[in-house]
C-alpha cells in the first residue's frame, strides 16, 4: 500500500515540487539550529569581550536567515499544499475513471453517499498527509538529530538525560497506533453511511413530503448520525489519551531540563551561556516532537482514507476478452442460446432461455414481474454477464466484441429516465457528444419535443434541474428518446418506456417510439399490452421461462397466459 501511495509522487510536476519542498524544509530546519548557537556565542563571547562589531555582524546574519525563512515558508505553505492538491486531484481522477469501468454489480452493492465520501472526504485527508507527512517527518528528524548533535557538543551527560524520555514517547505511539487506526476507519465508514442517508433522503424529499414522513426520515438520519457520533467519540478518546500522554512527556521534559540543567550549573559543569543555549535547543527539540505527535494523528487519518481508496481501486473492472474487436457494422440479428442468469448466486432469474430476433424486427417481452424481462435487456449490452449459455449478434458472440463498441450500437429507453444536471442540450447531446446543432434539433423534432423546447425562455439552454426535476415525466421521456435518435443505433431496447405515463402522453410518446423503432432491431419490455399489438413477435416469459410466443392475434386465440394478461388489462380499463 505504501508503494502505491509513493507512486503518486512520481509525476514530473509533483516530484519537482516535492523535492523543492523537502529542500526548503531542510534549509528551514538548519536555520532554526543557528539561533541557539548564535545566542550562546553572544552571551559567552561577544558581550563579555565587548566584541560589538562581531555581535552586530552575527545579528545581521541572523536577520538575513529569518528573511530567507520567510521565502522558504511561503513556498512550503503555498506550493507544498498545491502539490498535495495535485496529488488529490490525480487520485480523484483515477478513482472516478475506475468507477466508470466497474460492473453494475458493484453499484448494486454500494451506496452513492458512501462512494461520494470516499472520493471527496477521504482524499482531502490523503492530500494533507501527502504534503505535511513527509515534510513534518523530515523536518522533525533533521531537528532532532541536529539538536542532539548541538546539545551533545554543549554537554553530553545532560543531553543523554534529556533524550532518555524519547523511548517513552515511542512506546506511547506504538501502544495507541492500532486503536487510532481502527477508530479512524470506523469513523470513515459511518460518515459514508450518513452521507448516503442524506443523499437518499434529499433525492426522495418529494415522496417524503407526500407521505408526511418527516419524522421517519429524521429517525433514520439520527440512527446513522448517532453511530457516527459514537465512532468519532471512540477516535477522540484514543486521541485524547495520546495527546495527554505526549503532552505530559514534553512538559516533564521541561522540568527535567530545568532541574538537571540547574544542578549542572550550580556544580559548575555548565556556564550560563551554554545553559541558555541548552534551553533554546530544547525548544527546537520539542517542536519536532510536537510535529511528530501531529504527524501520528494525521497519518492515521490519511492512511485510513488511503486504505478505503485502495479498496475501490482494487475492485475488478469490466474487461474485454482477449482478442475482442470493435463492431464495424451490424445488421442487428440477436440470438439467445440457453442463457441462464442469477443475482448473487441466488435463485435463477433466467434459466436456459433461447430465442432469435431477426434483424430489423420488433420482439416484445411480457409477463409478470420477476420473470426476468428487464434482466434479459441488461444482458444484451453486457451490463451483467451470463452464467451459462451465450448471446449472439449477427452470429458473433457479444463477448467477442469490445464492450464500448457493443454499447455504441445499442440504444436504450427506460421507464425511469435519468437526466443529468445541466441544460436540455447537454442531455440530448449524451447520445452523441460531437453532434452539431442541426443534428440535435433534428433529433428533438423526431422525438416531438422541439416545439416545446422552443417555447421555453432559454430553449435548448433551459436548465432541467437536478435529475430533470423541472420537467414533466413525458418531457423527460421525450428527451431520452431524442438521445437515442441522435445516437442512431441499429439495436433498440425499450424497457417499459411508457408504463409511468398517462394515456394521452403515452400515445404521444408511443408515436415517437414507433418512429424510432422503424428499421431497427427492437426489443420491447411492455406492461401495457396495447402498445405492442403490432410487434413482429410477442414472447411471454415467467419465472418458469418462456411460456408462449407468437403474434398478438395468434396468442389471443390460444387463450393462454397472454390472453389472460390482455383481458385483465382490458377489463381494468373498462
Amino acid at each position: 500500500m505504501l508503494k502505491k501511495f509513493i507512486s503518486y509522487y512520481k509525476p514530473k510536476e509533483i516530484k519537482k515540487k516535492f523535492i523543492l519542498d523537502m529542500v526548503c524544509a531542510f534549509v528551514i530546519a538548519i536555520c532554526d539550529l543557528f539561533y541557539p548557537m548564535i545566542t550562546r556565542n553572544i552571551i559567552n563571547i561577544y558581550v563579555p569581550n565587548q566584541q560589538l562589531s562581531t555581535m552586530i555582524t552575527w545579528l545581521v546574519i541572523l536577520g538575513l536567515i529569518y528573511l530567507l525563512k520567510v521565502g522558504l515558508n511561503y513556498y512550503i505553505t503555498y506550493y507544498g499544499h498545491m502539490m498535495g492538491v495535485k496529488m488529490q486531484s490525480n487520485m480523484r481522477r483515477d478513482m472516478f475513471e475506475h468507477l466508470q469501468d466497474l460492473p453494475f454489480v458493484f453499484f448494486d452493492e454500494n451506496k452513492t453517499g458512501s462512494l461520494t465520501s470516499r472520493i471527496v472526504n477521504d482524499l482531502m485527508d490523503i492530500s494533507e498527509l501527502a504534503h505535511h507527512g513527509p515534510e513534518d517527518l523530515f523536518i522533525s528528524l533533521v531537528m532532532l538529530i541536529g539538536s542532539f548533535i548541538a546539545l551533545a557538543s554543549i554537554n553530553l551527560p545532560l543531553t543523554l538525560i534529556v533524550f532518555s524520555v524519547v523511548p517513552f514517547l515511542v512506546w506511547l505511539v506504538m501502544k495507541l497506533r492500532i486503536r487510532m487506526s481502527d477508530s479512524s476507519m470506523e469513523t470513515r465508514e459511518t460518515i459514508g453511511e450518513v452521507n448516503a442517508t442524506i443523499e437518499n433522503s434529499i433525492s426522495g424529499i418529494r415522496v417524503s413530503k407526500a407521505f408526511s414522513n418527516k419524522e421517519s426520515e429524521i429517525q433514520k438520519f439520527e440512527h446513522y448520525n448517532y453511530k457516527f457520533q459514537n465512532a468519532r467519540g471512540k477516535y477522540y478518546k484514543v486521541m485524547a489519551e495520546f495527546n495527554v500522554g505526549s503532552s505530559f512527556i514534553m512538559d516533564f521534559l521541561n522540568i527535567l531540563v530545568l532541574s538537571a540543567g540547574g544542578a549542572f550549573f550550580f556544580k559548575g559543569y555548565i556556564n550560563f551561556g551554554d545553559f541558555a543555549a541548552f534551553i533554546l535547543y530544547i525548544g527546537n527539540f520539542l517542536n519536532p516532537i510536537r510535529k511528530l505527535v501531529a504527524f501520528v494523528e494525521q497519518y492515521q487519518s490519511g492512511i485510513s482514507g488511503f486504505k478505503r481508496y485502495t479498496e475501490i481501486m482494487e475492485k475488478e473492472v469490466e474487461a474485454d476478452e482477449p482478442g475482442a474487436r470493435d463492431i464495424e457494422a451490424i445488421e442487428g440479428e440477436i440470438k439467445f442460446d440457453d442463457v441462464s442468469f442469477s443475482y448473487d448466486n441466488h435463485k435463477e432469474v433466467l434459466k436456459d432461455i433461447s430465442f432469435n430476433i431477426e434483424a430489423g424486427k420488433t420482439v416484445a417481452f411480457v409477463g409478470p414481474s420477476g420473470g426476468g424481462k428487464t434482466t434479459l435487456c441488461h444482458l444484451i449490452p453486457r451490463f451483467y454477464e451470463t452464467e451459462a449459455g451465450n448471446i449472439y449478434i449477427d452470429g458473433t458472440s457479444i463477448k467477442d466484441f469490445t464492450r464500448k463498441s457493443l454499447r455504441k450500437n445499442i440504444g436504450i429507453v427506460q421507464q425511469d429516465v435519468f437526466l443529468f444536471t445541466g441544460t436540455i442540450r447537454d442531455n440530448i447531446q449524451c447520445g452523441k457528444f460531437d453532434a452539431t446543432e442541426e443534428e440535435i434539433i433534428h433529433a428533438a423534432k423526431m422525438a416531438n419535443i422541439h416545439d416545446l423546447i422552443m417555447s421555453l425562455p432559454d430553449d435548448y439552454d433551459t436548465y432541467v434541474g437536478e435529475r430533470g426535476v423541472k420537467l414533466s415525466g413525458g418531457q423527460k421521456q421525450r428527451i431520452s428518446i431524442a438521445r437515442v435518435f441522435l445516437k442512431n443505433p441499429p439495436i433498440l431496447i425499450l424497457d417499459e418506456a411508457t408504463s409511468a405515463l398517462d394515456n394521452a402522453t403515452e400515445l404521444m410518446i408511443q408515436n415517437s417510439l414507433d418512429e424510432l423503432s422503424r428499421g431497427r432491431t427492437t426489443v420491447v419490455v411492455a406492461h401495457r399490452l396495447s402498445t405492442i399489438k403490432n410487434a413482429d413477435e410477442i414472447i411471454v416469459i415467467t419465472d418458469k421461462g418462456i411460456q408462449e410466443r407468437g403474434r398478438h392475434d395468434d396468442l389471443l386465440t390460444q387463450n393462454g397466459e397472454y390472453a389472460e394478461l390482455y383481458n385483465s388489462q382490458f377489463k381494468n380499463i373498462a
